[in-house]
């Protein structure tokens, strides 16, 4: 009858404690080993069945359809295409260090190609899986019923061998996972051995045993400190990463690199495919061509055979880093040794890995001692009751002759001899034609040997000493069988890769423009040339100039510095190639840019050992400069430059110069100092430097040029209502840093000058504040003295300064890479200047 009663339950209950369980299940009943025998539930279930239907190493394979229809009948109620793929992946030798089961046909591939169905496959288990369940039958582990009652199936199995280090394991259940990597067989069990002889043995001690992953794919593993780790807590990292040589065949205009191992788990077509891009999009220099050449040879030996064809010439080191880089060539592999022990999950360490497989065994082999124990024992009984009724053959003939039927018989000897009722089966079992041919003899000999065997066996069970020598004997007897070299090097520390890009790349010319709204482009010399090889056809967008134009290489790098301090680099190769007449790719698709940030500097290096330093100038007048060599990195995102003393502050100036020569350090209100590059020490990336010069209170810097110590050249300042001055740089004291230099301009009572820029260039362009660009020819105005008041060369109110720098990198000396730009406010604002090497305003500020 069913009950009407109604249960009030908050659905948050009610869902919590329904996720629980299947939580718990999917845990404990799928998705994660147990630390016993290294197995999952259908694992367990397929290796059983299997066994008990004696589809074994020594009988013919069996149609796998077979196997898993009774699998998926008797003990494992779900798909049986989850049943084969488990089976599957047992029988995949680059999969599992020692395979548990023989497959016959079609089971996949390295290639990640599927198997056949079950229907075309054959399979039986392996010589070895007959150790996980030897003695299963003598009572060594707890049987529990099935899903339906039916049958009893194994809760675990005897595992003779560590199967779990061995074998590993991966899974993924709710809230956890599991990635235990392959182990060396010999080993694990002399690491197992050590720890049952020294129950107090450390970790390294037992590291001299098992001395990392050894994986059925072979490579090279790197990482002994993450290994250590892992042993010691369960997590841990390391690399593996294929294992290769070179091939140089006589008479032959290339030579090979040959990859004859791959790492664990990699698919070998997926990482011949990364290879074969890398090569068509000529992202490797010096590599031809890639291809598979593993055959059946190789397939036996369990080896593979990729060659990439290499000039004769190229190192093929550099090329190789390349590969570990940015292929599955080199692999990071976490573990995570997540285990059922004692009903519930648990993270453990190499030691309680196989302490908790240690007390299997010793539970294993003190049941399977008890189970042949009583066995001996029954039959030792037996045999004193036939030798005594032998004595007394006669006696005991004529009285079962006298008897009614056998249970009369069985009986009657008992009451009148004292046999017991085993004895009476026994000697009511024994034939007719028997009886005169019982071998006393024989029966006393078989009564001195089950004594000796019980008396062994009872020491066993009273000495753990004596039941540890059994285990050691046993899993050296597998050892010896079974367990085989090395598979996989173990190396030291994760090894650095340092990749020389400019050496992967396909090195050419090429041409690097970057405009004053911050489009940049690389175009070849050829596009260039065709649309007439001037600046002035080169595509723009409306209202936009080109700021900086330099001849480099796609092998050079650039090096972007921005107003808070920090730098991006990246590869010219990785700037976009367009032609000429496009109008390029705004900046921040090609570095990581921030809102908040803009670049102030802007150079492009073609080796970092050369003898250059990267200076840095303040709003608030600091001036810092660094080695070059600092500043190399294979990072993309930003990197710290220089560091600001305050938040208020922000640099307006950043190139690269040579160690000699002076600077000239020019201010809003027109004070200019002139001191040697000499009188400022280098420091390092992470510094903010000197004081370059002592501003007025409301006075900040706008430009820095880098000079020669007796420069010629005549420099000009422009202001803000369009007043253009010019002096001789030699005309300038040269004096120590950090004064408070000289008035370069005259000051008016009122509306005092403000000073927008400052460049050695002949030429350059004004923005107005019309919107409008005005050439400006500085050398149509006169030269002055210091302190002069200068003419005026634009109508109107000057926002911002440009000029073309045309470098051809490495004809050109340093000090004349620098290019300025002053992005200036209206009189009565304060706008902060911009001053770089080639410098762009912010488009969102425009």
């Amino acid at each position: 009858m069913l009950s009407n009663q109604i249960i009030e339950q908050s659905f948050a209950e009610i869902m919590g404690k329904r996720f629980g369980d299947y939580a718990n299940l999917v845990i404990l009943s799928r998705a994660i080993p147990d630390a016993r025998d290294g197995l999952k539930p259908v694992q367990r279930r397929i290796l059983y069945a299997m066994y008990q239907e004696g589809n074994t190493h020594d009988k013919p394979y069996r149609k796998s359809a077979k196997t898993v229809g009774y699998v998926m009948g008797t003990y494992h109620p779900h798909g049986d295409a989850a049943i084969y793929e488990t089976m599957v992946r047992m029988a995949q030798w680059w999969k599992m260090r020692q395979v548990l089961i023989q497959g016959h046909g079609n089971f996949g591939s390295l290639d990640a190609d599927p198997p056949a169905a079950m229907r075309y496959t054959e399979s039986r288990l392996s010589a070895l899986a007959n150790e996980m369940l030897r003695d299963i039958e003598k009572d060594t582990v707890t049987f529990i019923p099935n899903y339906d009652n039916s049958a009893e199936q194994p809760a675990v199995l005897p595992s003779r061998f560590p199967n779990l280090l061995v074998n590993g394991a991966s899974g993924i259940a709710v809230g956890f996972a599991t990635d235990i990597p392959t182990h060396n067989l010999g080993e694990v069990i002399d690491a197992a051995i050590a720890q049952m002889k020294k129950p107090d043995i450390s970790l390294d001690e037992l590291m001299t045993y098992v001395k990392g992953p050894d994986f059925p794919t072979g490579g090279i593993v790197q990482g002994i400190s993450g290994i250590r780790k892992a042993f010691e807590t369960g997590r841990g990292q390391f690399i593996i990463r294929g294992r290769t040589h070179v091939e140089e065949p006589k008479g032959a205009k290339v030579k090979k690199i040959v990859i004859s191992e791959i790492p664990y788990d990699v698919v070998k077509s997926k990482l011949v495919a990364q290879i074969d891009e890398l090569v068509m999009e000529r992202k490797i220099e010096g590599a031809l061509a890639v291809r598979d050449e593993t055959g059946r040879k190789e397939a036996e030996q369990k080896k593979v055979r990729i060659v990439i064809d290499i000039k004769k010439d190229v190192d093929e080191t550099p090329i190789l880093n390349y590969l570990y880089k940015n292929t599955d060539l080199q692999i990071y592999y976490n573990y995570n040794m997540n285990v059922i022990h004692e009903g519930t999950i648990r993270q453990m360490g190499l030691k309680e890995l196989l302490v908790a497989y240690i007390d299997h065994q010793k539970e294993v082999v003190t049941r399977r001692t008890q189970y042949d124990l009583d066995r001996k024992s029954k039959r030792e009984h037996v045999v004193e009751g036939l030798i005594r009724a032998k004595s007394i053959l006669r006696q005991v003939v004529d009285t079962i002759m006298d008897s009614e039927d056998r249970a009369d018989a069985k009986k009657n000897i008992m009451e009148k001899y004292g046999f017991t009722d085993p004895q009476a089966d026994a000697i009511l079992s024994i034939q007719l034609a028997s009886l005169t041919r019982l071998d006393i003899v024989k029966l006393e000999k078989e009564l001195e040997t089950l004594a000796k065997e019980i008396a062994e066996l009872k020491s066993i069970l009273e000495s753990e000493k004596k039941l540890i020598q059994v285990i050691t004997s046993e899993l050296n007897e597998i050892k010896k069988k079974y367990a085989d070299p090395r598979l996989t090097e173990i190396q030291g520390e994760i090894e650095e890769i340092k990749v020389d890009i400019a050496m992967q790349i396909n090195a050419e010319d090429c041409i690097v423009t970057l405009t004053n709204e911050g489009y940049i482009k690389r175009t070849s010399p050829r596009s260039f040339k065709s649309m007439g090889g001037t600046i002035d056809t080169c595509g723009v967008k409306e209202g936009d100039r080109v700021r900086y134009f330099i001849e480099t290489n796609t092998s050079h790098t650039a090096l972007f510095f921005t107003q808070d301090g920090k730098y991006f680099a990246t590869l010219v190769h990785a700037i976009p190639d367009d032609k000429w007449k496009d109008i390029g790719t705004a900046l921040v698709n090609i570095i990581p840019l921030e809102k908040h940030q803009r670049v102030i500097g802007f150079a492009i290096v073609e080796n970092f050992k050369q003898p250059l330093q990267i200076v840095h100038m303040s709003r608030s007048g600091l001036v810092k400069k660094t080695a070059l060599s600092e500043y190399e990195t294979n990072r993309s995102g930003a990197l710290v430059a220089a560091k600001l003393k305050s938040e208020e502050d922000e640099y307006v100036a950043a190139f690269a110069a040579e160690e000699k020569g002076a600077f000239l350090v020019v201010t809003k209100d027109g004070m200019g100092i002139r001191f040697l590059k000499s009188d400022v020490s280098p420091t390092g990336r992470a510094s903010s430097g000197v004081k370059a010069i002592t501003l007025a209170a409301g006075d900040h810097v706008v430009g820095v040029l880098p000079i020669e110590e007796k420069d010629p050249r005549v420099f000009s300042i422009l202001t803000a209502e369009g007043t253009l001055k010019r002096t001789y740089l030699e005309s300038i004291p040269l004096q120590g840093r950090a004064g408070k230099g000289v008035q370069l301009i005259r000051k008016r009572k009122t509306h005092p000058h403000l000073v927008v820029a400052v460049t050695v260039e002949e030429t350059l362009y004004a923005l107005t504040d019309k919107q409008e660009w005005v050439q400006v020819q500085a050398e149509q105005v006169g030269i002055t003295e210091q302190g002069g008041i200068g003419r005026a060369a634009v109508e109107g109110e000057v926002r911002s300064v440009a000029y073309e720098a045309v470098l051809t990198g490495e004809e050109e000396d340093a000090s004349s890479k620098v290019s300025e730009e002053l992005q200036a406010a209206p009189r009565g604002e304060e706008k902060k200047p911009l001053i770089q090497q080639s410098l762009f305003d912010d488009p969102e500020k425009e």
